[in-house]
């Protein structure tokens, strides 16, 4: 039996490891690899204000030479478990949005836990959107049409700055792309779930990176639903959004259940399902059909909340 989508049949040879204190110091010291800009974008590393108190947040913006006037803009926050990765991470994708959409991305290099835990990461990502909307008209962004999105931790972090820019009123969202968001550390302490091809993130490497992320262990009652969103009782006024998940996904019925309780609050939510698809499939099979089917509907799910 081959449970995958048969774009993905060859994940059956990956093994399903799982990510540890050692493993992630070990990965953390390999840096993400970058190429020279394009000639058709510009690309500037910056370092903006970070909370009060802490230290300043690096980010890498991405924007077409040749654009003039304002632009949409997007604030994305990488993935990692809450304990690893870059803001260069999914420069990939991120480029490919520049360049078919015309808007103005700022990628958040946000602190890691266990070393920084919650609400580190989120309240490094809500600096970086102040600065956004603060420096909007020197940046050329539009801040009425200033969407965030993020993939695995950092589709988490962006649904947590959204429910925290709803509480504090000061920052405007029209839009959250959240692609296979972790959300929810309650799925950490589930016994439930078959997970015999979990692959990308095993149950083990929820637990470590929740409780490193949580400075606890997951599931407790008391957990901020800053950092785990789909804890929030009343999701009522939060922007529209998209969420994209696999059937094998860890993760999957938390993205969904959040989905339906967008819905059910009145926000238009928009639910990508992928047969047969584990965490993090595309990044590991970037050239398949699959992959480009799934990065195509966020491109158009973009589309529609930025230009409308």
């Amino acid at each position: 039996m081959n449970a995958y989508h048969p774009d993905l049949r060859l994940a059956r040879f990956i093994p399903p490891l799982s990510f540890g204190p050692r493993s992630t110091r070990l990965m953390n010291r390999i840096p993400f690899p970058t190429s020279p800009a394009p000639s058709d974008l510009v690309i500037e590393n910056l370092t903006v204000p970070g909370p009060d108190g802490a230290p300043d947040v690096p980010v890498r913006i991405y924007r077409r030479r040749a654009v003039t006037g304002d632009t949409p803009a997007m604030m994305w926050i990488h993935g990692g478990g809450m304990v690893s990765g870059s803001n260069v991470m999914d420069e990939a994708s991120l480029i490919a949005f520049v360049r078919s959409l015309g808007i103005t991305i700022v990628s958040v290099d946000y602190r890691l836990a266990p070393e920084h835990p919650a609400p580190a990461a989120l309240e490094d990502s809500y600096a970086v959107l102040r600065w956004m909307h603060e420096n909007a008209a020197a940046r050329g962004i539009d801040p009425a049409r200033i969407a965030i999105g993020g993939a695995s931790a950092g589709g988490g972090l962006a649904a947590g700055v959204a429910q925290m820019a709803l509480d504090r009123g000061e920052l405007p969202i029209v839009f959250q792309l959240l692609v296979y968001p972790m959300i929810d550390d309650r799925t950490a302490v589930r016994t439930d779930q078959d997970t015999r091809w979990a692959r990308g993130w095993t149950p083990k490497s929820n637990v470590f990176g929740w409780t490193s992320y949580l400075g606890q262990a997951p599931g407790a009652h008391d957990v901020d639903p800053y950092a785990a969103p789909a804890r929030r009782s009343d999701l009522t006024g939060l922007p529209p959004a998209w969420i994209g998940v696999g059937t094998l996904d860890l993760f999957h019925d938390e993205d969904v259940d959040y989905a339906a309780r967008l819905r059910l609050a009145g926000v238009p939510a928009e639910l990508e399902i992928v047969e047969g698809a584990f965490h993090g499939f595309d990044a590991m099979f970037r050239d398949k059909p699959v992959t480009k089917r799934f990065w195509t509907a966020q491109r158009n799910a973009l589309n529609r909340a930025l230009f409308r």
